[in-house]
């Protein structure tokens, strides 16, 4: 839950069935994440992390670093839950899908089929609750636990204070993160299905991949043998984090689970084993506003490119946790990280330095070949020429004697090259987009972008610093 900040969401753990657990992490990827998890905790006062990843579509490492309690000190280990704030928030959204798929209700439903007291319920959709785009207040935008919350709730209570007020935009109109939105779709989950939303999730989803040790927040407290969450005020010392009371995380950031249960569920995205083809291209595709105006949400989860290899992810955050999932479609992998401090950073940037490790650098087929014309192209201009065999009629003509001669003198500072590499490449109006780094025996750097057309010819081979 309380994404904004984020934005960046007594059961004993029985390992899952053995065929699900074949991947295995190589010893020296495994170092280096151990590696990374250290730094982590020692780059914040993040009391511990707890770690799952997924490789070539199995999970392939489990492991806890640092104390899930500080007093007495206990060891973190990988069987022990924590809470993942809104990252519940894409198993509410497996779930509408499910009843989806049964005919039971559709994503472009309007609330009102359901919820009728709602505001404006004749004109929102189901899908706009999921994309956040629906226009109800948000009841949870804080990023500490308000006096109010620390009294017990329904979710009705909730929706009579936050969902029968005028909305903050028109529907479609705006992306805005909001709890409320989740709210109302766990109480629609719940008419639809006859039961309450926990026991759904657990014979629908939980139940099926062998998920042992998912908790209710709203109906029970972590145990003994779970984290404990901490906060901490300004850069003061670590507290033990009140928990929100009974009733405030419904539907929206309810649960807690081991990484290695979340990364059953992000091992079912990959295999496509529990929601139709259908309905997980429904989950993970962004919507549009009403303006067409592209937005980067789909259902339940955020979705965008990570250096070539879409990535469909949400962070969590409830009192005393920050939690990050992200799931790469493309390359069968994903990365769990749950952590035990309110607005720790560690959950987030751990991800992120562990994700390099498991994906696949994107192929150039011609990168040797371009990178050696995109040299050649450069001696020239420091010399104030150009082999004019190279260009595009386009770039034949960009390329003036003046355009040359002023290149030349603008290099000559820089002095000799060191080193001219690669940066990226990727498609761009039917050609491949390439930028290059050179380095200088000065100690200076610039790039080098260009355009190489389908016959190997540069179409734009431009110096930027």
């Amino acid at each position: 839950m309380r994404i904004p900040l984020r934005t960046l969401f007594l059961v004993a753990l029985v390992l899952p069935v053995a065929s699900r657990l074949t991947g295995q992490l190589p010893p020296a990827t495994a170092e280096q994440v151990d590696a990374a998890a250290a730094q982590a905790l020692q780059d914040s006062p993040t009391p511990s992390v707890s770690i799952a990843i997924v490789q070539q579509g199995k999970i392939a490492y489990a492991k806890a670093y640092g104390n899930a309690r500080l007093d007495p000190p206990l060891p973190a280990r990988p069987e022990m839950r924590y809470a993942i704030g809104s990252i519940s928030k894409q198993f509410l959204a497996g779930a509408v899908l499910l009843l989806a798929e049964e005919g039971e209700l559709s994503l472009d439903d309007p609330v009102a089929r359901f919820l009728p007291a709602l505001t404006r319920a004749q004109d929102i959709t189901i899908r706009q609750l999921l994309s956040h785009t629906a226009g109800y207040q948000d009841y949870y935008p804080l990023d500490y636990v308000a006096p109010f919350m620390l009294k017990t709730v329904t979710p009705d209570g909730i929706l009579d204070r936050w969902a029968k007020i005028a909305l903050d935009f028109e529907p479609g109109t705006q992306w805005q993160y909001s709890n409320t939105n989740y709210a109302v779709a766990g109480r629609i989950v719940e008419k639809v299905s006859g039961v309450p939303l926990m026991t759904f999730l657990a014979q629908r989803i939980f139940g099926p991949l062998g998920m042992k040790s998912p908790l209710n927040l709203t109906d029970h407290s972590l145990a003994e043998t779970d984290a404990t969450g901490y906060l901490r005020f300004g850069m003061g010392r670590l507290h033990p984090a009140p928990p929100e009371a009974p009733g405030w995380l419904f539907a929206a950031g309810e649960l807690a689970m081991t990484a290695r249960d979340l990364a059953l569920w992000d091992q079912s995205l990959l295999e496509k084993s529990l929601l139709k083809p259908a309905s997980l291209r429904e989950m993970i595709s962004p919507v549009r506003l009403k303006n067409g105006a592209p937005t980067s949400y789909a259902l339940g989860v955020g979705v965008t490119n990570d250096e070539g290899h879409p990535k469909v992810s949400h962070g969590g955050a409830v009192s005393g946790f920050v939690s990050y999932n992200a799931v790469w479609l493309d390359e069968g992998a994903a990365v769990v990280v749950l952590t035990n401090m309110d607005a720790s950073p560690a959950a987030s940037s751990l991800a992120n330095k562990i994700a390099p490790l498991l994906l696949a650098p994107e192929r150039d087929p011609q990168a040797a070949a371009q990178l050696e014309v995109a040299r050649r192209a450069f001696n020239g201009l420091q010399q104030g020429a150009i082999d004019r065999s190279m260009l595009s009629p386009d770039a034949d003509a960009y390329f003036t004697s003046q355009a040359l001669a002023d290149i030349s003198i603008g290099l000559k500072p820089f002095g000799s090259v060191a080193s001219f590499e690669p940066l990226h490449f990727g498609p761009r109006g039917g050609m491949t987009a390439r930028t290059f780094q050179i380095r200088f025996s000065s100690g200076k750097s610039l790039n080098l972008s260009t355009f190489f057309t389908p016959d190997g010819k540069l179409a734009q081979c431009l110096v930027v610093q």
